[in-house]
């Protein structure tokens, strides 16, 4: 079982793709980790605490906070990586597909992370990660993407807005700004997503859990948006 001593780390969208490698990345750290999604499954690791629910649901983001404060004393680490992506025309967007990326990219983000920064400022400190898209910072012509840019780029500018509110009371906020990783999400298309990319190749979730925990181990490093994305950013 957690001690007081052992931090804590809550990880959404865990149950498979670069969730799944963030929980694996976070027990290696030696954290104990609250790990959800709609779907996921019992964990038979002790120090992993699995919640399933939809994160766009207010009481969701309650009960996760709730659950893993009662079962490991703290959180040290909140990582928001449950995403929607949808690409389409602009102007044939549905209602729910708006809802749907919304309530999880912006609705789900916010509730979690107050209850997260709340425990954190009893502590004295902790650590959020936002994972967000390049499609926030550079537009693409071969992707339809103003959904992903109006969501991942209000986590962007609340991940700097988070930084410097909380500079001076020992809570970073940081966020990984993501190319096409090579999930379940995106199989079935690697070959031409691959092409998008300057570097000619899709990136692993390796890449992605390699970004999390430098951020995690800088703590001189508040407000960045390091650009794991295989040279998009840097042009086409």
């Amino acid at each position: 079982m957690s001690t007081q001593t052992q931090k804590v780390a809550v990880i959404t969208g865990a149950s498979q793709g670069i969730g799944a490698g963030l929980v694996v990345a976070y027990r290696k750290l030696g954290y104990a980790v609250v790990a959800t999604s709609r779907s996921i499954a019992a964990s038979q690791d002790p120090e992993i605490l699995t919640i399933q629910g939809d994160i766009a649901d207010r009481a969701t983001a309650e009960r996760i906070i709730a659950a893993g404060l009662e079962r490991f004393g703290r959180i040290d680490t909140l990582v928001n990586n449950a995403g929607i992506f949808i690409s389409n025309a602009f102007t044939d967007f549905s209602r729910n597909e708006y809802d749907a990326v919304l309530g999880v990219n912006l609705t789900g983000f916010f509730r979690i992370t107050q209850l997260a920064i709340q425990q954190m400022l009893t502590q004295g400190g902790g650590h959020v990660i936002q994972i967000t898209s390049t499609l926030a910072d550079r537009a693409n012509s071969h992707v339809n993407s103003a959904l992903a840019a109006l969501t991942k780029g209000g986590l962007q500018s609340a991940t700097r807005a988070l930084a410097i509110e909380y500079a001076t009371r020992g809570i970073r906020s940081n966020a990984i700004a993501l190319g096409t990783i090579k999930t379940p999400m995106t199989e079935g298309y690697w070959d031409v997503l691959a092409g998008l990319h300057p570097v000619g190749r899709l990136g692993e979730v390796s890449d992605v859990v390699d970004a999390a925990i430098y951020l995690e181990n800088a703590p001189f490093v508040t407000g960045e948006i390091l650009h794991v994305d295989g040279g998009q950013i840097a042009g086409h």
